[in-house]
């Protein structure tokens, strides 16, 4: 398997964790389930680990493609700088999915706060992926 091949592989994780992790979520705080929270999280982190490794295979994807026929450069060049946005994105939903997971295992009064700003980050993050 080639870094092309991981690229389109890996980069449906991150699209499809970031919604599945807000919908884990949701139903976690309305249900007010720390198990439920603690498992959207985990799904998220992987989602932010996953559109870090779809980035960074992304130049070889790139080079794989640009010479085929029919592969508008421009339309390359724009999916490579928006991909910056929806990592950055990522890359901050996965602290921030960090952190609620740390403050919901440590049981802190101030958990939901943390779920509920995960969640935002979340769908935030989906609909720039």
């Amino acid at each position: 398997m080639n870094p092309t091949h991981i690229h389109l592989v890996i980069t449906h994780l991150p699209i499809f964790g970031s919604i599945l992790g807000a919908i884990v979520l949701a139903y976690g705080l309305w249900s007010k389930s720390n198990q439920t929270n603690i498992a959207a999280y985990i799904v998220l982190l992987i989602s932010a680990i996953g559109a870090g490794v779809a980035y960074l295979t992304g130049e070889s994807a790139e080079d794989t493609v640009e010479n085929i026929q029919g592969i508008s450069e421009n339309t390359i060049d724009a999916h490579a700088d928006f991909a910056l946005f929806a990592l950055i994105s990522l890359i901050v939903l996965g602290v921030g999915a960090l952190l609620a997971l740390w403050v919901t295992l440590r049981r802190a009064a101030f958990a939901g706060y943390f779920g509920s700003l995960v969640l935002l980050l979340s769908l935030i993050s989906f609909g720039l992926v």
